[in-house]
This record gives structure tokens, sequence and C-alpha cells, in this order.
């Protein structure tokens, strides 16, 4: 006996059986797999960046509570530290120019350029302070250390917070085959927020000011 069954034959037994399914369907059944996957992808892009707007918000908080008190901080120092005028001058405009900037995602990266500055300037401040032993002595710039101390903790737990939510979205927008998406809707990497080096980090340390 012949056991080689033709296609139309196939197709008929899948016809008495009630199994057909029409190209189009098929085709619709494709199509309709592959939107699912595009849509589940762009909803993927979209959660992570949220999750890098939050973590930026919380940073931004935690930056404009070092803003607020960096007045306070020179204030204190001018009196004393007047060897250090231009270092003064330029936190002063460095502080400025921060308060400018939005805190939309377009300007994240210009706004920890800045931020990185002023940390680096303030830590050569305090650095500049161990010359000047009447101001470890006044109570207000005690108390205002021990303020920036603690904001300065709350920056670094931030921080690791936020470069976790980028390194999530930067790995997604580099991935195949989520990068494809990430490209036709322009879902784009953003920058790490980094300390230098371990220097700068050590720097910017207040808990020195009290040694």
């Amino acid at each position: 006996m012949n056991n080689v069954v033709s296609g139309k034959q196939f197709a008929d037994t899948l016809g008495g059986t009630g199994m057909t399914m029409s190209t189009g369907t098929i085709s619709l059944i494709v199509i309709g797999v592959i939107l699912l996957i595009i849509i589940l992808m762009y909803n993927s892009l979209v959660s992570k960046r949220n999750k890098v707007k939050e973590a930026f918000a919380s940073i931004d908080v935690q930056l404009k509570k070092r803003y607020d008190l960096i007045p306070n901080i020179l204030t204190i120092a001018n009196k004393f530290m007047e060897h250090e005028r231009g270092l003064l001058e330029n936190i002063t405009a460095l502080r400025a120019q921060a308060l400018k900037l939005d805190s939309s995602l377009g300007s994240i990266e210009g706004k920890l350029k800045l931020d990185g500055e002023i940390q680096r300037q303030m830590g050569q401040l305090m650095v500049n302070m161990e010359n000047y032993p009447q101001i470890k002595a006044d109570q207000t710039m005690i108390q205002s250390m021990q303020t920036y101390n603690e904001v300065e903790e709350h920056i670094a737990a931030a921080r690791r917070f936020y470069n976790a939510a980028v390194l999530d979205l930067n790995n997604a927008t580099e991935l195949f085959p989520s990068s494809i998406i990430a490209t036709i809707f322009n879902f784009k990497q953003m920058p790490f927020f980094k300390v230098e080096d371990e220097k700068e980090r050590q720097a910017v340390n207040a808990q020195d000011f009290f040694k």
C-alpha cells in the first residue's frame, strides 16, 4: 500500500476534523504576537525610564538640601578665611548655576556634571578649613557641617539607587531585541552619577571637619 499522502489529501483530512486554518488567520496571529512583544518591550522601557526619573528626583531633593546649606557654610567661612575668597566666590557661582537648571531628564547630564564640580570645590573648602581652627570652634558651623554630612550620606544612597536604575535602562537600550524598540521610540541612554575618584570622595566627607 502506498503510504505517501499528498498535500491535498492532508488538507482534506484536516478539513474533515475542523483543523484547517487559513493563511490570513495565521498571518493575523503572527502579527498579533509580534505586536504583543513590541508592546511589552515598550512598556518595559517606559517603566525603566520612569524608575530613572524617580531616582533622579530623589537625588534632586538631596542636592537642593545641599545647596540650601552652602550659603550658611560660606557665610561663616567668609568671616575667617580671608585668603580663600576666590574659592568661596567659585562655589557661590556654581550653586547659582545649579539652581537655574530644571529637573527634567534632558538636564540630568549637565546637572550631575555641575554638581560634581560643586562637590569638588566643597571638598577643597573643607580641606582648607583645617588651617582655620577658629572655624571648627564655631557652633553654628559645627551644626551646619553635621547637617551637611547627613545630606551627603543621603546623596550617596540616592546615587546608588539612581545608578542601578540607569544600568537597567541602559542595558535594555543596548540588548537585542529591546534595543530595536528603544531606537524606534527614541529611548536614550542616561549618564551615571559618578564620584571621580576615591580621593575626591574622601575630601567631601564632612566627618573630617570634626577630627
